[in-house]
């Protein structure tokens, strides 16, 4: 496992496990399967329904809490300073945990205008002790921008859509000079037609790895965090296995070139549902 480390000081583990989609029954052997495999990152969030599972399988597992780094994530729904605070706690008793490593904000939903204060609540507990690292998801660069001149601590991860088809490279040139990790969910670009790409299939075989492989090789070696999801146990165990080799300068910029700004969920500033 690599790790990096935060703006805090607080170590997490690069590569992670993530649950979306993933119902509430089937995240508990999924999240098993992954910690056996040697997963300790673990990425839930309330709208996903199935806090519960994870925290069933961190409780019937022998690893020590310590060892473990966990994030949920604030529904839009529970936006504002009070909401996220009682939201906070409902998602602790749901994992059945004293604190949490992450807790992010889902999205900004403009429209409202809750996501400041919403990010001081955060704030409130992280100097509380309650949470390791807040952060936020799905910001774009002017929202994290309002959180730079209006709060106090600097969001630690934005975790967005990041693929091959969608590099996000203005965005992580801003995260990168204000010392804010980008996290890539849906990586492999779920619905996409990254795996089929005959650039990077060439790439899997001369590596003998797979084309998922490759693409999360990627993701490293770029700085990422990245938090690929699955259920099925071969693939949890083929997504993990990507620290035995490394992409070429050369491998490296042919990824770079397959950008094509093809963005699969929805634009940020757009992202109103509640």
């Amino acid at each position: 496992m690599q790790y990096v480390t935060l703006n805090n000081g607080l170590e997490m583990p690069q590569l992670g496990f993530g649950v979306w989609q993933v119902p509430d029954e089937e995240a508990t052997p999924a999240v098993a399967k992954a910690l056996e495999v040697g997963y300790r990152s673990i990425d839930t969030a309330k709208v996903y329904e199935n806090e519960n599972g994870v925290g069933r399988a961190l409780e019937q597992s022998d690893i020590s809490r310590e060892d473990l780094f966990i994030t949920t994530k604030l529904w839009n729904s529970d936006q504002g300073y009070e909401n996220t605070l009682t939201a906070f706690d409902k998602s602790l008793e749901r994992l059945g945990l004293d604190y949490v490593d992450m807790y992010l904000i889902h999205w900004p939903t403009p429209e409202f205008d809750d996501y400041v204060d919403t990010y001081k609540a955060m704030e409130k507990l992280y100097k509380d002790g309650r949470v390791k690292a807040i952060g936020v998801c799905n910001f774009n660069i002017e929202h994290l921008q309002r959180l730079l001149d209006e709060c106090d601590v600097v969001p630690a991860v934005n975790q967005v859509e990041c693929h091959p088809y969608l590099q996000q490279k203005e965005l992580k040139a801003f995260c990168r000079k204000h010392n804010i990790y980008l996290e890539a969910w849906s990586p492999l670009m779920s619905g996409g037609d990254v795996l089929s790409n005959d650039v990077v299939k060439e790439m899997a075989e001369k590596h003998g790895k797979t084309i998922a492989q490759v693409v999360l090789r990627w993701h490293l070696q770029s700085n990422l965090i990245v938090i690929p999801k699955s259920v099925t146990p071969s693939r949890i165990e083929e997504n993990f296995d990507v620290f035995d080799f490394e992409l070429r300068s050369d491998e490296m910029d042919k990824m770079a070139e397959l950008d094509r700004n093809h963005r699969n969920g929805p634009e940020p500033s757009q992202m109103n549902k509640r």
